[in-house]
């Protein structure tokens, strides 16, 4: 029978966002409150309602990979390159040997989302296939003309799973591997995935976390449908405000955070630097988002790593930054803390990333316990008596060495990790 005694730890980081290309790059700018929100370059977003995004800019993944990684790139949409670049990251500030790793028992645990198509891939098909003024695609003509003309490896480059595929196959990573499609709260549920499975003593070592973009016309029209973007577009920088009463929408960004997660006593054998351990997990549905399960799945991962709320040095938490959502976080949140425990948001530095949220949002976390000291949320200036929260409105000591990370989507599925610095 295998154990299921085995403690897992944090390693290494692998950071890439808008405001940070590394660990180092990440922390820096949080303490010093930069914000990469900024109007979209990637395509011409004049059209739209909402035109600013945390776009990382000039994105090269080549300086980050070897050189067949390198070959790989044209099959590779964007939120696939932010992954392989983070994963390069992470395995680096982990100073990993990979010669000294059994390859069987080296596994790959990812959040992704669906990868939207860039519209080039599919428009000259598209085109070519209606045959009339009104503009309606014929499907005979889709069929014998539209489907020959798309590259022959465009599904390949928007899969959700290909994050997990190329980052095991550059790596050899021969174990465990999954990918969780749960949007914002897919990495928390990999970890959560890893966590047990290195507890079952089923892996000695993991990647794990969720990139993401959705900084394409497809996905931002689609929000813009749904109503939940701000358009403050004349002050990206102010533009996403949690909790606070004058918040208007969420403001999409790109990229994410991949960790390398391990058994304490394969981190201890080869000498590695720790950031933290995961002492506990929680998932819940929350029905109705009345924040109850928000609240089950924080009492779960604390039930778990044996702590109470008085343990919880802060909470870091997702913040949507719509009206709904985030009263309906800060109701969960303050189910079980009260307004005792301070809150924590980077969301307004960094956007929101998607399946790369939850990884992101951790890191930052594990940033700040390193460095004994928690950034402030920016943009919070009117307290709003529907999130009874204790918002973080300026940088403070960390006097705890335990927090929760938060994570949910808009629909209701949500997650909490406890980690404890090392």
């Amino acid at each position: 029978m295998s154990r299921v005694n085995r403690r897992v730890v944090l390693t290494g980081i692998g950071a890439v966002t808008s405001i940070g290309m590394d660990a180092t790059s990440y922390w820096n700018a949080l303490l010093q409150g930069q914000c990469g929100i900024k109007t979209v370059t990637l395509f011409d977003p004049s059209l739209l309602e909402t035109r600013i995004a945390g776009e990382i800019s000039n994105f090269d993944p080549k300086p980050y990979l070897s050189k067949e990684g390198r070959k790989q790139i044209r099959v590779m949409a964007r939120p696939i390159q932010h992954a392989v670049v983070a994963a390069q990251l992470a395995l680096d500030d982990a100073k990993v040997d990979k010669t000294k790793l059994d390859p069987t028992r080296f596994g790959v645990e990812f959040g992704a989302g669906l990868i939207p198509s860039e519209l080039f891939e599919l428009g000259e098909a598209s085109v070519m296939s209606v045959a009339s003024k009104d503009a309606i695609p014929n499907l005979k003509i889709w069929g014998e003309k539209g489907i020959p003309a798309i590259q022959p490896l465009w599904m390949l480059k928007y899969l959700p799973n290909m994050l997990a595929c190329h980052v095991s196959i550059l790596h050899n990573a021969q174990g465990p591997s999954n990918s969780i499609t749960e949007s914002d709260v897919g990495a928390m549920l990999a970890l959560g995935e890893a966590m047990r499975i290195l507890q079952r003593d089923q892996s000695d070592i993991f990647f794990v976390g969720g990139t993401d973009s959705k900084i394409t016309p497809l996905s931002m029209i689609r929000q813009q449908i749904f109503g939940q973007q701000s358009k403050r577009n004349d002050a990206p920088t102010k533009a996403l405000k949690p909790f606070d009463r004058q918040r208007d929408g969420l403001v999409i960004g790109e990229g994410g955070a991949v960790f390398i997660a391990e058994d304490l006593g394969h981190a201890q054998k080869r000498g590695a630097a720790i950031y933290a351990e995961l002492l506990g997990f929680g998932s819940a549905f929350d029905r109705g988002l009345t924040g109850k399960g928000i609240a089950r799945a924080i009492r779960a991962a604390l039930q778990q790593a044996r702590l109470t709320p008085a343990d919880i040095d802060h909470v870091n938490a997702h913040a949507l930054g719509t009206v709904k959502h985030d009263a309906w976080e800060a109701r969960g949140i303050n189910e079980v803390f009260g307004m005792s425990v301070p809150v924590w948001a980077v969301s307004p530095n960094i956007g929101i990333l998607g399946a790369g949220s939850g990884s992101a949002e951790l890191a930052a976390s594990l940033l700040a316990m390193k460095h004994g000291i928690l950034p402030a949320t920016l943009n919070f200036e009117h307290p709003d008596p529907a999130c009874p929260v204790k918002v973080l409105t300026k940088p403070q000591p960390i006097t705890k060495p335990n927090f929760v990370k938060v994570s949910y989507t808009d629909m209701g599925q949500c997650a909490a990790v406890v980690c404890r610095k090392w």
